[in-house]
């Protein structure tokens, strides 16, 4: 066997495994106590989007001056995430307070989302396979 045709494969084979692999990392969402609604919305539809891809997502609540002595506001806005986001993630680590900062991470639900569009496939294919057996007479006149 040719060396360099074996230093190729073997190049090749890494190449396809690199290509295989899925980056995980971890993408960070900051919020404010007083968020709007609107802003809140946005954010909470880019983690969705993270969590999607397959990436944890970590949430943190920055708070500033006075907000810090009220931490439930803080707890109150992951609460409302997690209600939002509970059909595509799953809290890692639960709301802790860090200093002037609260810290929860969260990753994607490993629910079977490809098995549901196999099963629309197998309807599609009955409903059409009835219509593929009619038969075909030809007169001849």
């Amino acid at each position: 066997m040719d060396y360099g045709k074996f230093k190729f494969d073997e190049a090749q084979k890494a190449k396809e495994s690199r290509r295989k692999t899925l980056n995980v990392g971890v993408k960070e969402m900051k919020y404010r106590p007083k968020i709007g609604p609107g802003d809140f919305d946005t954010k909470t539809r880019l983690v969705e989007k993270f969590l999607t891809e397959g990436h944890k997502v970590k949430v943190t609540i920055m708070f500033r001056g006075r907000e810090s002595a009220h931490p439930e506001l803080g707890k109150k806005i992951l609460d409302r995430i997690v209600e939002k986001l509970e059909d595509v993630a799953k809290v890692e680590s639960a709301a802790k307070l860090d200093g002037r900062n609260m810290i929860m991470v969260l990753g994607p639900e490993k629910k079977a989302k490809p098995k549901a569009t196999e099963d629309s496939k197998v309807e599609v294919q009955q409903e059409v396979a009835p219509s593929v057996s009619a038969e075909v007479t030809v007169e001849e006149g």
